[in-house]
């Protein structure tokens, strides 16, 4: 008779190995991990050994999983992964850290893809131009992540708030160049930012007006960016035409549905769904039939959204012009106070 345990124990590790990139191999993962042979190793595997508490806990520990999935398969329970802020003064690397592993882990497998349901432009994008990610970067961590160290102070752009996160920026760029990507935009999508640095004009807390036309000029820079990518298809850096490692890059614009910064990945046969929370932060999910509803639904937001990348010129240019004068308008009553 089938030990219901063993099978437990064996449909754990297989979902594990769907997990890890695929240029890992379980085995040697469990082994060293536990401090076992192979055969030990294998044997767990199999279900043929049970693990014990403490070995479950240091599997899940290392790949942050819970079992709870497993023992509740029949509940409407959805189970998700993160981090909080913690309100020291290195959450914010913490943080970008974060985004770069997440990305590694799913530019690891070579099936691959991503998709964004646009409320605010992407942080990457945001890194393409410095002063710009200077700009988000300080007001992330004055006005969400409440630096103390920043209590009192004005964004100015003799201060280079990009310098400490200059590697870490290209690092992620370079790793989210080569996922192929599919987003999905209306025009509120620059909303966000043009208000945070309308809100931080008004309130004096960017040194001087030049400053912030500064800032609406890098928007609009990376406006014609974001264009040239839709144009070709193909992601690309800022003034630099696409690569052979440049992935594919989808853009839609859906006038109905205001986007909620929803982020899907397909990693293999698999996908993980990461859920906006506290501004910056994402909760994650594995759970299969959560992230296969997720999936259902952007596919149906996709196909009532017009393409404008690789195609539809007329609608490209249209899209990307309503975006200017968004921030063109901004910039003129700037310039009149000046």
């Amino acid at each position: 008779m089938t030990n219901p345990t063993t099978n437990l124990q064996s449909r754990f590790f297989q979902e594990l190995k769907s997990i890890i990139p695929p240029y890992s191999s379980l085995v040697d993962e469990i082994a060293e991990l536990l401090q076992v042979s192979m055969d030990s190793a294998y044997r767990r595997i199999r279900g043929e050994k049970l693990l014990d508490f403490e070995e479950l806990n240091i599997i899940c520990q290392r790949f942050n999983i819970s079992v709870d999935r497993f023992f509740s398969a029949s509940s409407n329970a959805i189970l998700f992964h993160g981090t909080l802020n913690n309100y020291d003064e290195n959450a914010f690397g913490r943080w970008m850290e974060d985004v770069l592993a997440q990305l590694n882990l799913v530019n690891s497998f070579s099936n691959k893809h991503v998709y964004f349901l646009v409320k605010d432009m992407p942080p990457f994008h945001h890194y393409y131009h410095p002063l710009l990610a200077g700009f988000k970067f300080f007001f992330w961590k004055k006005s969400i992540l409440y630096y103390e160290s920043l209590k009192n102070e004005k964004f100015s752009a003799s201060k280079n708030y990009f310098a400490p996160y200059q590697d870490l920026t290209q690092k992620i760029l370079r790793v989210y160049n080569k996922v192929p990507t599919s987003e999905i935009w209306n025009e509120e999508g620059l909303n966000t930012t043009l208000r945070q640095i309308e809100v931080y004009h008004e309130m004096g807390l960017i040194d001087q007006a030049e400053t912030t036309l500064q800032l609406y000029q890098c928007v609009l820079e990376v406006i014609d960016h974001l264009e040239k990518m839709a144009e070709t298809g193909r992601k690309s850096m800022l003034g630099h035409a696409p690569t052979e490692d440049s992935a594919e890059y989808r853009l839609y614009l859906n006038e109905i549905v205001l986007g909620d910064n929803t982020f899907m990945a397909e990693i293999g046969d698999n996908k993980i769904t990461y859920l906006n929370h506290s501004v910056l932060y994402f909760v994650g999910s594995t759970d299969q039939r959560f992230n296969e509803g997720m999936f259902k639904n952007l596919e149906n937001l996709m196909k009532k959204s017009t393409l404008i990348s690789g195609t539809g010129e007329k609608e490209r240019k249209q899209f990307f012009n309503k975006l200017r004068k968004k921030v063109q308008a901004k910039a003129a009553l700037v310039q009149s106070e000046v």
